[in-house]
């Protein structure tokens, strides 16, 4: 009964999304023309359309447009112009901006990496420890925080990445694993080269968050550099890994992971293929790697939704997840991308 409620629910804003996005599209008509009266109109409309089903969702879950650069100016302005014309000012100007920022919700928070979720997961390799289907999920954000500080037209920014195994087809469900990885980085633009187009130099950290004989964890410092040719994207990485001082909790570490991995991106028209690689380089009985195909492709017209793409994933190999770093994967996933 519950499922079936869940489903009512989703269904019904699904269509409420629908509505809303029709009448985006006519207020963005409106403003083309310069008919900015009706453009306010519209989006005034659009926004208690949407609020009927969430009040407080983000209006990305409904906003249905195909344009996104103008979806977002549409949702930061809605966000603003709320700010603007029906929230009592003080005296206090910087008072005033803090509010801006809590209402507007502007704190300047990009994706990193993937953000996904594959609700379904399976792996071929049978162990004792686990069930072979489960729920994989990434979370990762970026925040700049300077720009050109060295004058060489640098950023600088901190990441965080949390990616996270669930149990969900055990008993009560739990959290076999999830990886913490935080990271700052200075990315430099290049601009001699036709083909190189920049690099990063980042301090990175990787742990599991648990600890006694389930601890895992490692310090990084790598160098990634970014080519282009024609519509491949090649992005090259070497790492170092910094030696710890105290207990070890996975000194083989590197036989695994090896000192590098490659990313290959290829584009075609809305979908994209992005191919990991990494070997220890140990070209013997000691050989170790990885390889991880990510498919991203638009859903079907009638259940699209902008920034949300299908994604299949394919890992075989070693170190899909900290605990996992000398264990063999082959693993495959269905789910939806939320960034890319």
């Amino acid at each position: 009964m519950l499922k079936v409620k869940i489903l009512l629910i989703f269904t019904i804003s699904f269509l409420w999304a629908n509505d809303t996005s029709k009448i985006y599209k006519k207020a963005q008509e409106y403003e083309k023309i310069g008919d900015y009266k009706n453009a306010m109109i519209m989006y005034k409309k659009a926004y208690e359309t949407s609020n009927k089903t969430a009040q407080s969702n983000d209006q990305y879950l409904v906003d249905k447009s195909k344009d996104q650069n103008y979806q977002v100016q549409t949702f930061t302005k809605l966000k603003s112009d709320f700010y603007e014309k029906l929230i009592n000012k003080t005296e206090d100007k910087e008072a005033n901006k803090a509010i801006k920022q809590i209402l507007t919700k502007n704190f300047g928070l990009y994706p990193y990496q993937m953000n996904y979720l594959l609700p379904v997961t399976f792996d071929d390799n049978r162990k004792s420890d686990r069930e072979r289907f489960e729920t994989k999920f990434q979370f990762s954000i970026e925040k700049p925080m300077t720009y050109n500080f060295l004058g060489l037209d640098e950023s600088i920014s901190f990441a965080y990445t949390q990616k996270s195994f669930w149990q969900t087809s055990a008993d009560s469900a739990p959290f076999r694993e999830t990886n913490y990885e935080p990271e700052i980085f200075v990315q430099f633009p290049y601009k001699n080269s036709e083909t190189l187009k920049g690099y990063k130099i980042a301090l990175n950290h990787q742990s599991n968050g648990r600890n006694n004989e389930f601890s895992r964890s490692w310090n990084r410092i790598y160098l990634e550099g970014y080519l282009q040719l024609s519509k491949m994207f090649v992005v090259p990485r070497v790492w170092y890994r910094i030696p710890e001082k105290a207990d070890d909790d996975n000194p083989d570490i590197e036989d695994y992971y090896g000192y590098g991995d490659l990313k290959l991106l290829y584009p075609y028209k809305d979908q994209v293929f992005e191919l990991m690689v990494r070997n220890n380089m140990k070209f013997n009985s000691e050989n170790k790697g990885a390889v991880q195909l990510d498919w991203t492709f638009p859903f079907p017209s009638f259940i699209s939704s902008s920034n949300t793409y299908g994604f299949i994933q394919v890992f075989s190999g070693y170190g899909d997840s900290l605990i996992d770093y000398d264990k063999k994967i082959n693993r495959i996933g269905f789910g939806i991308a939320l960034s890319r």
